[in-house]
């Protein structure tokens, strides 16, 4: 077949033919144009219960309930570890945290601060940098003090925020009273609560990215102690004795204020978002990166932060992106922190470079379709856990238990007893994974 089109148009029309297809193929290699904005968001020791679309009756958080009746509702996600640092390396890494070397905490104290991430862990940052994308993190690091552990060494364009595992949130002070707040590589003095300002820097950077893909990784301080409202004053002050909780009486009033607060600085990324008109091209991720302490709620849920118990690290989780999530969903599928990153690379259209033991659950965000079971595994200071489907087997100590989750989900009817087949079944999965683990040097305990 021949075509004749050229030859029936004069040269000006070739010419506009020629400026509409250099225009497709420019929108085509653009990836502004087709390539998501992704926004993390992550809480600190928000517990289950804590925010009201996981039914907390006293916590108002309308912006967090929002994002669930128009986004997908997740009942069976985990936080990698019952604390900080573990999940946050899971998180990064797309891997269990004891591959790079970090079950357990990094503390303030002078000699907890030669540990960190290293720099042969490609971070989450490092694969969107790689893939075109601006990245930004404000807030909570805690993957190491030293200079090479910060955040704009592993993938981070830009860094505001601190890398203990808490400050005041007035005066930026660490658990030992030192001065921790951070622009990029360098400490940074600047006024205001800690939730406000890491928002404010948030917002700055969506409007100064809003023409090309961004990662904004919002890691927030709320609810961790010390517990403070935006009007208390700093309890950690240069040379004076602090106690490391703060000094309001009032603790659990504080608490619900902290978190009402980080509601209504989170209902400002989606105003920004709104008035940049990036709603429709933006996936916002919500979790928390462990359970609650006793000062907040997990609901029906046994045990708090650093137990293994459901109340450890099981945690709320909503995803948002309009015309891509059905409103209203909620999922029971299990997730883990280290599940994020392959999603996010799934989403982006490229993929890791290598194995990860994390799993990529775009499709059962898009097209309600869950992944494929499989068995998931914790350890943290004498304690043991793996899941299977509805089934868990926890050893702590010498202590050991079963429950079938589905029937008992705040563990108290231990099956050890009656399904000592099940339990063998889990406990050499266990095992298996922990002869893995245990080849690979920890930092931290």
């Amino acid at each position: 077949m021949k075509f004749k089109f050229f030859k029936s148009v004069n040269f000006s029309s070739a010419k506009s033919v020629c400026v509409f297809f250099l225009l497709l193929l420019f929108s085509c290699s653009n990836p502004s144009s087709k390539s998501p904005n992704i926004i993390l968001i992550m809480a600190d020791d928000l517990g289950y219960g804590d925010i009201s679309c996981f039914g907390n009756k006293t916590i108002q958080t309308p912006v967090l309930d929002k994002m669930a009746s128009e986004g997908l509702k997740f009942t069976d996600y985990h936080s990698n570890g019952a604390v900080c640092t573990p999940t946050r390396a899971a998180l990064m890494t797309g891997s269990y945290q004891q591959r790079a070397g970090l079950e357990g905490v990094i503390y303030a104290r002078l000699d907890g601060r030669i540990y960190g991430i290293s720099q042969n862990e490609k971070t989450i940052a490092e694969y969107m940098k790689d893939a075109g994308y601006t990245t930004g993190a404000f807030g909570k690091w805690h993957l190491g003090y030293k200079p090479e552990f910060n955040p704009v060494h592993h993938g981070f364009d830009q860094f505001y925020g601190y890398v203990s595992g808490n400050v005041d949130y007035i005066s930026h002070r660490d658990g030992i009273g030192l001065h921790d707040w951070w622009l990029n590589a360098d400490t940074s003095y600047e006024k205001g609560y800690v939730t406000d300002l890491i928002s404010n820097h948030a917002l700055e950077f969506i409007e100064n990215n809003q023409d090309k893909p961004f990662f904004l990784y919002l890691p927030h301080e709320a609810p961790h102690y010390p517990y403070q409202g935006r009007n208390d004053k700093a309890d950690r002050l240069p040379g004076a004795e602090f106690e490391a909780h703060g000094s309001r009486p009032d603790k659990k009033q504080a608490y619900k204020e902290m978190i009402e607060i980080m509601d209504e600085n989170i209902g400002r990324i989606f105003e920004k978002l709104n008035q940049l008109n990036l709603q429709n091209n933006t996936l916002v991720f919500f979790c928390s990166d462990n359970g609650a302490t006793n000062m907040g709620s997990n609901g029906s849920l046994n045990g708090f932060k650093t137990s293994l118990w459901e109340g450890g690290h099981r945690v709320p989780a909503i995803a948002w992106y309009p015309k891509k999530i059905d409103a209203g969903q909620t999922t029971d599928a299990t997730i883990l922190s280290m599940d994020i990153l392959p999603t996010f690379l799934k989403i982006i259209g490229t993929t890791p470079e290598d194995n990860l033991d994390g799993i990529d659950f775009a499709n059962l965000m898009f097209n309600n379709k869950n992944p494929e079971e499989r068995p998931v595994f914790w350890r943290y200071r004498g304690q043991w856990a793996v899941r299977k489907g509805e089934w868990k087997y926890l050893k702590i100590k010498e202590d050991e238990y079963l429950f079938n989750l589905k029937n008992d989900l705040g563990e108290k009817d231990n099956l050890m007893g009656s399904n000592a087949e099940k339990a063998d079944e889990l406990k050499a999965l266990l095992k298996q994974w922990e002869t893995e683990m245990d080849t690979y040097k920890q930092q931290t305990n």
